[in-house]
């Protein structure tokens, strides 16, 4: 309520007080009679209309006070467990695999069905938003520090990075990041509450540090959902148990495989496709940024690491307010961008590359394992050791939780066919998710994605003796399930979704990787 408002009201209330009538004065009353009235009536009343105004003083400055810690000192944050990043989402949603995790639009309600019921859920999470890795941050400091040296005289937008100093780490979760977690967790609980309550998930997490810190804060914002149901009445044995696998070449490792030699030592076609978009967008934005920049004689390549400035800039920040370089740029640009983020895991890590699907497999093969309650099948990057142990592969489970990185989850997204109805992204022409039957490096991979797998049962179920459905969502957008008989609600029967997943069981191209 505005304090204008407030007043209005307090006058209302005044106006609205009970009403003293007096009788009229004789007219034979003198001047000074009337006088001496008004003044014994005025000193009668003059204790309370100085609490009144006193009141209202009082109440003016706490209002005023309420405003300026709330608006100006406590902003809140951009983002959320409900909806994750909702700040300024025509730049932030088209930052790649850099944009924070939001709520990506469904043509097919995310809800749970009327009438069903989830039996079995998989959330696979890639780590919350981080730091530039090693190689990326030397790379962003050096650039800065040689605009600096170069540059004199700054146009007007670009007159801040006068000042700005590189002070972003590398490879660890920052604040915001552990917070996308904590929300990640207390979202799996509230959607899942039902098998949630009553028994914690089975949590297995690839080996590097901002991984298991990622598993971690997960699990405390599911323990933290659990502690605050009043319908939860088992013991909660927190904190819970983290499966950790290591990572490296020597590792057989689902969530973060390395095995795959022809993969790992071939060409690099998700950087061959982006340089051919560099060549297409980025030569306005570099001619804009010399421009702005005297001196500085940056490349497309620059154009593209100033770009990243933004993104990273934004995650370091605790409440995720943008950074000042995501202004620089346009709407568009920035769609750009997206694209050329898109392209280089469409065919660096996903189903533009010929042999990034096999590096899934052995995920899929363990997802497979999960939703029959069968031993897990696979000979390519499964741990046999781990998967036959029921300690640490159990199975009859409701709740699964694991976590991995972008690339991998690319990889798993493709064994799965998740996208099998995108056609191979153009080089040359820029393409939103809308326009590629829904995918993009934002909405398959950001910051914190997670990708879930639901069992359910419905009742009043007759079809195919009321065996289960499957379905995946992708960070909330339910994903037609392909090549097996889907619904209109994108959802195969179990057994039919089994089958699809033929690439999977047969070990896709396993054989090729160390030809």
């Amino acid at each position: 309520m505005a304090f204008a408002d407030f007043v209005d009201r307090m006058k209302g209330l005044l106006k609205g007080g009970p009403s003293h009538i007096y009788e009229a004065l004789p007219e034979n009353v003198s001047h000074d009679e009337v006088q001496r009235r008004a003044q014994t009536w005025a000193d009668r009343h003059k204790r309370a209309v100085k609490t009144t105004l006193g009141i209202m003083v009082i109440v003016a400055i706490a209002y005023f006070v309420f405003e300026f810690r709330y608006k100006i000192l406590v902003k809140p944050s951009c983002d959320s467990a409900e909806s994750g990043f909702q700040c300024e989402t025509e730049i932030s949603h088209s930052w790649g695999q850099y944009s924070p995790f939001y709520s990506v639009p469904s043509e097919i309600s995310a809800a749970v069905p009327d009438g069903c019921e989830v039996t079995f859920a998989q959330v696979l999470s890639r780590h919350g938003a981080r730091d530039p890795t090693l190689g990326k941050t030397v790379i962003y400091g050096a650039l800065i520090a040689r605009i600096h040296e170069s540059v004199k005289e700054y146009g007007e937008p670009y007159d801040f990075i006068r000042h700005y100093e590189y002070k972003l780490g590398a490879d660890q979760l920052t604040a915001f990041g552990e917070q996308q977690m904590v929300n990640s967790g207390i979202n799996f609980y509230h959607r899942y509450g039902h098998l949630a309550r009553d028994a914690a998930p089975f949590i297995r997490s690839a080996g590097q540090k901002r991984v298991v810190d990622s598993a971690e804060k997960w699990a405390y914002g599911f323990h933290q959902s659990r502690a605050e149901d009043k319908h939860s009445k088992s013991p909660d044995d927190y904190p819970y148990d983290i499966m950790v696998i290591p990572e490296g070449k020597q590792y057989n490792n689902t969530l973060s495989d390395e095995l795959c030699t022809a993969f790992e030592t071939g060409p690099d076609l998700g950087k061959e496709a982006q340089a051919v978009w560099l060549d297409v967008f980025a030569p306005a934005i570099t001619l804009r940024l010399n421009e702005n920049l005297p001196g500085a004689n940056l490349s497309n390549q620059d154009a593209v690491h100033f770009m990243e400035l933004c993104p990273y800039n934004t995650v370091a920040n605790e409440k995720g307010k943008l950074s000042p370089f995501c202004h620089l740029f346009t709407t568009d640009e920035w769609r750009s961008y997206d694209y050329h983020e898109s392209l280089g895991k469409w065919y660096g890590f996903g189903s533009g590359n010929p042999l990034a699907p096999t590096r899934g497999v052995g995920f899929v093969n363990e997802l497979i394992a999960r939703l029959t309650g069968e031993p897990v099948e696979d000979r390519t990057s499964t741990n046999a050791t781990l998967d036959g142990d029921p300690e640490t592969f159990p199975l009859g489970r409701s709740l699964y939780a694991d976590f991995s990185h972008d690339n991998d989850m690319a990889g798993i997204y493709a064994a799965m066919g998740l996208y099998n109805a995108t056609a191979p992204l153009s080089k040359t022409e820029k393409a939103g998710p809308r326009d590629t039957a829904g995918y993009s490096a934002s909405w398959s991979i950001p910051f914190a994605a997670r990708m879930y797998v639901e069992k359910m049962t419905c009742a009043g179920d007759a079809g195919e003796d009321g065996e289960e459905f499957v379905r995946v969502l992708v960070n909330d957008r339910v994903i037609p399930l392909q090549s097996c008989g889907a619904d209109e609600l994108g959802r195969c029967r179990l057994s039919r979704y089994v089958e699809s997943l033929s690439f999977a069981r047969d070990g896709g191209h396993w054989d090729l990787c160390f030809v």
